[in-house]
């Protein structure tokens, strides 16, 4: 039994440093997220589009209609920074925004067919890569990473 405590100590230790901090979880986030990220990269460069336009067409084509408001609050931006993004968006006819029915300044948002489509071809690689690592995960996986996912976010966003 003491050879097993001294290898979990041993294994403790080679996770955390002599402050308490996961290097390797940290590591594997950052590489995961790298990784993740790479192959919409490499479609949204195509078109000169980076991941802030990713992050814009995901929530748009995800929910219809939402405002511009509901988007600032939803990606934790400000106007300025989205502005530009948004236009570039609207230009090359992936998403286009009509006013609001009751409020004319209120601006609601959709993809367009390219957009829609677009949207589909950025994330079709990482719904493969997330199904694939689940996969090879076992049994009960995909909960157990919707709980760790769901606990990363802060809680205020709930």
């Amino acid at each position: 039994m003491a050879g097993t405590s001294n290898q979990n100590s041993a294994a403790i230790e080679a996770h955390e440093d002599q402050h308490g901090l996961d290097y390797e979880l940290i590591e594997l986030l950052f590489f995961a997220y790298r990784d993740f990220t790479s192959d919409p990269d490499v479609i949204l460069e195509k078109r000169g589009f980076g991941r802030a336009h990713h992050r814009v067409l995901h929530f748009v084509d995800r929910e219809p209609g939402m405002t511009v408001a509901d988007l600032l609050d939803t990606l934790k931006i400000t106007k300025q920074s989205l502005a530009r993004v948004l236009k570039q968006l609207i230009d090359s006819g992936y998403i286009h925004q009509i006013a609001g029915p009751e409020d004319r300044r209120q601006r609601k948002l959709y993809t367009t067919k390219d957009g829609k489509a677009l949207a589909r071809a950025l994330a079709e690689p990482q719904s493969r890569r997330i199904a694939d690592a689940i996969a090879r995960s076992g049994p009960g996986a995909r909960d157990v990473v919707t709980r760790f996912l769901a606990g990363m976010k802060n809680a205020a966003e709930d």
